[in-house]
């Protein structure tokens, strides 16, 4: 209970200042292509649900053309890019400085799911959503609703520094290409 209360919280912020420094001259090089190639438009904002359904405003890189299409046919390459890799997730330590974001803990998805959650599946907001999450790592990108929501449910039931030391780890794994989606 306290590391999820006051340690998970500071412990964010901690890495998120030291990750900062070090992955500025990436942010601002991105920033850069983007404003170039995108018309000036660099980031991507949308109202997600956060802790206890709070809606709050995310922040990412802009990977899309304003155009009609499937989300394939929109993105640019240098978006797809961005995608593959997850730096138009870059922007996203602003939402975990102010509190919003945690850097483990069920991905955010779109208001418009809330509803479809059942009663277990809804103990997911009762975390801070995260940049990585034990449903990305542990289940394909196809995978059903159902199984995702189960999944971040059972992650907010059972926060703990060791449960995100080991989804931090496989997560640096994923990056490197192992991605076999082994259970934590």
């Amino acid at each position: 209970m306290f590391y999820k209360k006051f340690g998970k919280p500071l412990l964010d912020k901690i890495l998120t200042l030291l990750f900062v420094p070090v992955l500025l001259p990436l942010f601002v090089a991105v920033f850069f292509l983007l404003l170039l190639t995108q018309r000036g438009k660099v980031f991507f904002v949308q109202v997600r649900p956060g802790y206890q359904c709070k809606p709050f405003k995310i922040y990412k890189f802009r990977t899309l053309k304003d155009t009609e299409g499937t989300d394939e046919e929109r993105a640019t390459s240098l978006g797809r890019f961005l995608r593959k890799t997850n730096l138009d997730e870059l922007p996203q330590m602003l939402n975990i400085l102010k509190g919003e974001m945690s850097w483990v803990g069920p991905r955010p998805l779109l208001m418009e799911y809330v509803p479809h959650y059942n009663t277990y599946q809804q103990k997911r907001h009762n975390v801070l959503p995260g940049i990585t999450g034990i449903a990305q790592l542990q289940l394909p990108k196809d995978a059903p609703f159902t199984e995702k929501a189960n999944l971040d449910a059972y992650y907010a039931e059972n926060v703990s520094f060791i449960l995100d030391l080991k989804i931090i780890l496989q997560t640096f794994r994923y990056f490197l290409g192992k991605r076999n989606f082994a259970k934590i």
